[in-house]
């Protein structure tokens, strides 16, 4: 069985192209020390339908059955990556190869090819990925998309108990480290040993190109920078942002905002999300434009979209970079008591931007999230992020993936929206429960609005009704609210620039 399993998965590497013809026999003796194994046979089997994840699971359940790892989910994740490396290119050939590609055929075709790699390769899990749930929900602002991310795998108490109990290291600095690349990883840090990183030049520095191992949405990609230094939003960032959408003019890039709330998940190390998708917010249309004397040739407008989003069209993408620094300094020192918002308060800053830079036909096109992270004794966790109302679906902060119309919720949902369909069903209290008591109001506000809700159609009212609450979440992040008073005070700030 083992040695069925080791030839399946070397094939598997000669499929996808991840491993030469000429190294099979390297490779296959490579798996062997892996798996602490001398033996080999060539046995005959089946290598005309090889799955990837069954034949990985085979491996894995032989080594616990050896005493090579524990049985738990981050031991497992260590070893199939070592296993997967086995299979993989040397990051130079994947360099040489990508850039070979974009000379002579095209970034499109480059970044498919390093796509195509990431998954093939396992470092995408794509069996992992397709377990999200996913759905669309129709706003006022457009098709709004809804997913529960299941594809991060829980700690196990063994791993986190052994990661308590690991010397602590500072190697990598973290996960957006460039050191990351075939690093073997630890029970607190992921292996990294089948991944791959392009390096690119953006703004003169030093840059990486990867894909996010969890692919929110299509092509999901990551660019970091090559030195360990804090994310700040300033005009170098717009400059980056145009330089990789010239590299690859089919990709959006973005930013997360530089202050705690309303920043993302990692602010330690200066990086940005892009990828080949339509979200949203692109697709939402300029509902009031303006003029600012200095950038009449920059097109500018406010976009009707639950948060404050001001965006900049132009052929020359340093008029627009000129333009959105000089809206960065303006929002910096931005106050406006009566709207509720204040650039600083005890020194602590508060205003900052959400950018994302794309190109649409002959224009570059920009888009600027107007943020706010200040908070107060009602809304202690920020008064633009998701009320506590909301919390029962969504408490995370509002990074630049949902910023553009794509909720990324908690995995919990899953579970307890089967365990809600059951109880709104058969009439069950949910304030009895104590994992559902927290939908109960939401619950109750919902359910007089349909004439039944039975068996036939409480999941898709349930998807429909989270749709709602995350354009709410959204709503809660704008600076400006969708009414005339807030368009008002949003064209006060304009009227500054």
């Amino acid at each position: 069985m083992l040695q069925e399993s080791i030839k399946k998965l070397v094939q598997y590497g000669i499929d996808t192209g991840l491993t030469p013809e000429s190294e099979r026999i390297y490779t296959t003796n490579l798996l062997l020390e892996c798996m602490k194994e001398d033996e080999y046979t060539d046995p005959d089997c089946d290598l005309s339908n090889i799955v990837l994840e069954d034949v990985l699971k085979d491996l894995l359940d032989e080594a616990v059955k050896r005493g090579i790892i524990e049985d738990s989910i981050t031991y497992r994740d260590l070893f199939d990556t070592k296993l997967m490396n086995q299979l993989c290119p040397r990051p130079s050939q994947v360099i040489d190869k990508f850039n070979d590609i974009y000379k002579n055929e095209g970034p499109e075709a480059a970044t498919d090819f390093f796509y195509n790699m990431s998954r093939n390769s396992d470092y995408i899990r794509t069996y992992r990925v397709k377990k999200d749930l996913k759905w669309t929900t129709e706003t006022d602002y457009g098709t709004l998309d809804i997913t529960i991310n299941l594809s991060k795998p829980e700690k196990d108490p063994k791993a986190i108990a052994a990661a308590k109990n690991a010397k602590q290291s500072a190697y990598p600095k973290c996960q957006l480290c460039m050191e990351n690349e075939g690093y073997a990883g630890r029970t607190n840090h992921p292996a990294r040993e089948n991944h791959r990183i392009i390096p690119i030049t953006i703004n003169d520095s030093k840059w990486g190109f990867q894909y996010s191992p969890y692919v929110y949405y299509n092509e999901h990609c990551i660019v970091f920078n090559g030195e360990h230094t804090p994310m700040k939003i300033e005009r170098a960032t717009f400059v980056k942002l145009f330089d990789f959408v010239k590299l690859f003019p089919h990709y959006f890039l973005g930013s997360n905002a530089d202050l705690p709330i309303v920043g993302g998940s990692i602010l330690s190390h200066d990086h940005f999300q892009g990828g080949h998708y339509t979200f949203a917010m692109e697709k939402a249309p300029i509902i009031k434009e303006f003029s600012v004397k200095g950038y009449e040739d920059v097109k500018a407008g406010i976009v009707k979209w639950p948060l404050s989003v001001i965006r900049l069209q132009c052929k020359d993408e340093k008029r627009i970079i000129d333009f959105a620094e000089h809206i960065l300094n303006a929002w910096r020192g931005y106050t406006d008591e009566s709207a509720f918002i204040f650039a600083e308060t005890d020194g602590e800053k508060h205003n900052t931007i959400t950018p994302i830079a794309r190109k649409r036909g002959d224009l570059f096109e920009l888009d600027l999230a107007l943020r706010n992270n200040i908070t107060t004794e009602e809304h202690p966790l920020g008064v633009y992020h998701p009320h506590a109302h909301l919390h029962h679906i969504k408490k995370e902060n509002i990074g630049l993936i949902e910023v553009m119309g794509l909720a990324v919720l908690p995995s919990r949902l899953k579970g307890e929206m089967e365990q809600l369909a059951d109880y709104i069903v058969n009439g069950k209290d949910l304030r009895a429960d104590e994992a559902l008591e927290k939908h109960a109001d939401w619950v109750e506000s919902f359910s007089k609005n349909y004439d039944k809700i039975d068996e036939s159609n409480v999941n898709e009212i349930l998807q429909q009704e989270i749709g709602k609450v995350f354009c709410e979440v959204l709503e809660c992040a704008g600076v400006y609210k969708c009414t005339e008073e807030g368009m008002e005070a949003f064209m006060r700030f304009v009227n500054t620039l």
